[in-house]
């Protein structure tokens, strides 16, 4: 007789019960609290990429620039968040828990600030990734990212001890539009005190902060922050010296250090020439990319202008005045007018500007001649001819007597320019360029 066996199963282990807090990390106000900021952010950058998109120096710009409207939004999240409790009326029920008011004050506040937080470096993230293949020159310049944050982390939780502390639900909106024009004032008024301690605050034109500059405003908000978070919740408040303490002596050291926390971008200072061409065509090094199509689009003046003395040496783009024996080469920057992600948007117009440079217009204006200004008119009419130029002649053949007229003296003068054989060309231009390297605009000849 076969004998029954009986199989033992081991008991189903337990299924792990999820942390308590997970739920406000992955689940609640929070994620939507950094993906406001993404959205929000992300448009406005967007909204204006043909500004910054192919310059790193002009998207780190605008990537800080965009805190004006992230840090409000952030301290509003933080305090939507921190008046929850009140909104559902489980104040006194959170009140009986073993939990000390501190760390129930963390739970609920950090996910939100490290949520915003994150929206924001996904923000500047995608926009360093937008420029990376149109970038022409440079490197990304991420130096501002550190104390950018922290100061996102510290307005939600800023943000989350005003909800807790001010009794009504308006208490977000005011708080975001407060913040946004206190900020807006501080960063549009270049006098106004204490200005380095505004996390908006950027450097002016190209320029870098010292490497230090972040992480002291990130000591100086942070500190701040942890402060208000510490007076309104520890058992102990008077451990809120401490972050009082740091965040003071970064803020000191900020305003006694004031416009020293900003120097010129070395790479701002050179620039990158191609000297195949008389005059050379040099761009500045951070848009050295681009040197092949402005050289192609200067080729055509260059041609025309072979055997011609009294000529600058050099197109330059120092992004200052030219020195002497420069002319200014047509700006690139800022972008979006006449480069837009690393391309000339109007080479036509970009070749006229570069004419209208060799001609000297930095001279003291004076009352011009009308034999100077058809001059002028030839000169530019036969190196680079543009259809903004063919749109003014139109309008001035349907235009009165004297407009008429006018047309037809310029037509006669180019015509003249134009008409004349290599030599005697070449020797017309040498003495006009002369005439406006000195600013003799009686030296001009006549056509």
């Amino acid at each position: 007789m076969a004998l029954a066996t009986e199989h033992v199963t081991e008991p189903a282990a337990a299924q792990r019960a999820p942390h308590p807090l997970r739920a406000e990390w992955v689940r609640g106000f929070a994620p939507w609290a950094g993906a406001a900021v993404l959205l929000t952010t992300g448009v406005t950058l967007w909204a204006k990429a043909d500004q910054w998109q192919g310059g790193w120096s002009e998207t780190a710009g605008q990537a800080h620039s965009v805190m004006l409207i992230a840090l409000p939004l952030a301290a509003a999240a933080g305090c939507r968040h921190g008046g929850r409790e009140r909104r559902r009326r489980t104040e006194e029920l959170w009140g009986t828990t073993v939990r000390p008011p501190l760390a129930r004050l963390l739970a609920a506040a950090l996910p939100v600030a490290v949520w915003v937080a994150v929206g924001y470096l996904l923000t500047a993230a995608l926009a360093q990734l937008a420029t990376w293949p149109y970038a022409q020159g440079d490197h990304p310049h991420l130096t501002l990212l550190p104390g950018d944050t922290a100061a996102m982390a510290a307005g939600a939780l800023t943000g989350h001890v005003v909800g807790r502390a001010v009794p009504t639900r308006l208490a977000a909106p005011l708080l975001a539009m407060a913040g946004y024009v206190g900020l807006g004032m501080v960063t549009a008024d270049r006098s106004a005190p204490g200005r380095v301690l505004s996390p908006t605050v950027g450097p002016l034109g190209v320029g870098l902060p010292v490497w230090w500059q972040p992480w002291a405003m990130a000591v100086w908000t942070g500190g701040l922050a942890v402060t208000a978070v510490l007076a309104y919740a520890a058992r102990r408040r008077v451990t809120a010296l401490l972050p009082l303490a740091a965040a003071l002596a970064a803020g000191t050291l900020l305003v006694q250090t004031g416009n020293g926390l900003w120097h010129a971008d070395p790479i701002a200072r050179r620039q990158v020439c191609d000297t195949s061409l008389t005059p050379a065509v040099c761009v500045n090094a951070r848009y050295a990319g681009m040197l092949p199509q402005v050289r192609d689009t200067l080729t055509g003046i260059t041609g025309k202008l072979h055997g011609v003395r009294n000529l600058p040496v050099r197109w330059a783009d120092h992004g200052g005045a030219p020195h002497a024996g420069e002319a200014q080469l047509p700006g690139i920057t800022p972008l979006g007018w006449s480069a837009v992600r690393g391309r000339l948007t109007d080479p036509e117009q970009f070749a006229w500007e570069a004419v209208a440079a060799l001609e000297g217009y930095d001279c003291p204006e004076g009352p011009a001649t009308a034999p100077e200004l058809r001059a002028d008119d030839a000169v530019e009419y036969y190196l680079a001819p543009t259809s903004a130029q063919k749109g003014i002649d139109e309008d001035d053949a349907r235009g009165d007597a004297a407009r008429r007229a006018d047309l037809r003296e310029r037509r006669a003068a180019r015509a003249r320019l134009a008409g004349m054989d290599e030599r005697t060309r070449r020797e017309w231009l040498s003495a006009y360029f002369a005439a406006r390297a000195d600013c003799d605009a009686e030296g001009v000849p006549a056509l």
